[in-house]
C-alpha cells in the first residue's frame, strides 16, 4: 500500500510493476508512478499520471492507453513504470474525477493532459471574524509564495 495526496492521502493498493500488471474488472483511481532513482529508496517514487476509469480491464491498460508513449518516455522504459490503484469506497464517477484533480494539483505530473491548482478565494467559501480566532498566520498559495492578501475589511 502507499498512500497519494494531502494530508493523510488516499490508501492506494500497489505500486505494482505495470508491465506484469492484469487490470481488474473495477472502478477505480490510478497513479503510473516511476522510481526517479533506480538506486535510492525502495519506496521513492515519482507520479507521473493520474486518471480514473469506470473499468480497469476496458482503459487499455498497461501500454494501449493513450498516454502510454509519455509515460515511457518520462520514465525510460517501460519496465520502469509501476502502478497503484484506488477503489473508492462507495464511489461515482464525479468522486473519481474529484480525487484525480485533487493529486494532479499536490504532484503536477508531467503526463496529465490538465493541470490543476489547490487555491481558494474568500467569494468561494466567505471569510470570518471570530473572538476565538485570529487571522491566517498562512499563506493561502500551496507553493509557498509569501505573498498576503488583504482581509477583506483591511483595503
Amino acid at each position: 500500500m502507499i498512500r497519494l495526496g494531502s494530508l493523510a492521502g488516499y490508501p492506494f493498493e500497489g505500486p505494482r510493476v505495470l508491465g506484469g500488471w492484469t487490470p481488474p474488472a473495477i472502478a477505480a483511481v490510478f497513479a503510473i508512478l516511476y522510481r526517479a532513482d533506480p538506486d535510492g529508496k525502495p519506496y521513492d517514487y515519482a507520479v507521473l499520471d493520474v486518471d480514473h476509469a469506470d473499468n480497469l480491464a476496458e482503459a487499455r491498460l498497461p501500454f494501449g492507453h493513450t498516454r502510454a508513449k509519455c509515460w515511457e518516455r518520462r520514465a525510460g522504459n517501460k519496465w520502469n513504470l509501476h502502478i497503484c490503484t484506488y477503489e473508492v469506497p462507495g464511489g461515482l464517477p464525479s468522486h473519481r474525477e474529484q480525487i484525480v484533480r485533487e493529486l494532479i494539483a499536490v504532484y503536477r505530473p508531467g503526463c496529465a493532459p490538465e493541470q490543476f491548482d489547490q487555491v481558494w478565494e474568500d467569494e468561494w467559501i466567505g471569510s470570518y471574524r471570530a473572538p476565538t480566532a485570529g487571522p491566517l498566520t498562512t499563506t493561502r498559495d500551496p507553493s509557498g509564495s509569501t505573498e498576503r492578501r488583504p482581509e477583506p475589511d483591511e483595503s
